[in-house]
């Protein structure tokens, strides 16, 4: 017999009530580990790769393709615009994990999403990265998240479930990071 998954937003419901579930009764399964290898080319561009992973318990050997990302910088600061910058990266990053982490638990509790679009805007004062100012902070001053959203759904139930964004979490909360130069 075949059967028509339940599907709501693009996500799969019953796959995903099945993976609370499975997380409920084993929370190692929620322990994930993600990596990139990054290469740098010349001035301000950099090519970064992704494939492997750790998740649900162990090595992932899902992922058949390698994904790159490159950065780069605009002319006027010193590069030659052969890609998106880093800090463009991040809002890319920010604005994909917040309207996932809306569809997907949009989908959990039932709620339609007919469609999404955003923009972000990130300020950065150069004085803080030139090490003219040690009072200007390096990376942005502040990010300003707009999300255009066709839903029944309030306003405020769309905007809770955003914020179960890890990258969110990551950007609005302090993340260690440790720097290890190897020669």
């Amino acid at each position: 017999m075949i059967t028509t998954a339940n599907m709501k937003n693009g996500v799969n419901v019953d796959q995903l009530v099945e993976t609370i579930e499975a997380v409920q009764g084993n929370p190692e399964l929620a322990k994930f580990e993600f990596r990139t290898k990054n290469n740098w080319i010349e001035g301000g561009h950099c090519v970064s790769s992704v494939k492997s992973f750790y998740g649900v318990g162990a090595e992932d050997t899902s992922r058949k393709e390698t994904f790159t990302m490159e950065c780069d910088h605009p002319n006027v600061l010193l590069g030659e615009d052969k890609a998106a910058t880093p800090a463009e990266v991040v809002l890319h990053a920010l604005g994909s994990c917040l309207t996932g982490a809306m569809v997907y638990h949009a989908a959990a509790n039932g709620i339609d999403i007919e469609g999404a679009e955003s923009s972000l805007e990130g300020g950065i004062d150069l004085h803080g990265f030139l090490g003219l100012d040690a009072e200007i902070r390096k990376g942005f001053d502040g990010i300003k998240f707009k999300l255009k959203v066709k839903s029944d759904a309030s306003v405020e139930q769309l905007e809770n479930l955003a914020r179960f964004s890890p990258v969110f979490d990551m950007i609005t909360n302090p993340t260690p990071v440790s720097i290890e130069i190897v020669k």
